[in-house]
């Protein structure tokens, strides 16, 4: 069986702002909780790529990862083609979008 990723998990100081933000370029999340940890926001892509958003914590600080998506023209609001945006960590996220 082929190497798949199945999980990403950004951490962030802004939960909320990220979530709208992702949530922008058409990703559906769903707030869960685990146990006693932190509430935190899911979304599985289609391949089933699993991408969360955290809040941070003295062990686990803002990540710093550079992300990229493909998106549909109806799912983001932006023009076709490729587009470099920042969420509201920082972070690089680099979004293609289809005609």
């Amino acid at each position: 069986m082929p190497t798949t990723a199945v999980l990403l998990v950004v951490y962030t100081d802004r939960l909320e702002q990220c979530r709208e933000f992702y949530a922008g370029l058409g990703l559906e999340f769903v707030a869960e909780q685990h146990g006693s940890g932190p509430e935190h926001y899911a979304a599985t892509l289609p391949g089933g790529l699993v991408i969360e958003l955290y809040p941070t914590s003295t062990r686990r600080p803002v990540s710093s990862n550079r992300l990229g998506f493909s998106v549909s023209l109806a799912a983001a609001d932006l023009a076709p083609g490729r587009h470099v945006l920042t969420d509201p960590d920082g972070r690089a996220v680099e979004v293609q979008v289809g005609a």
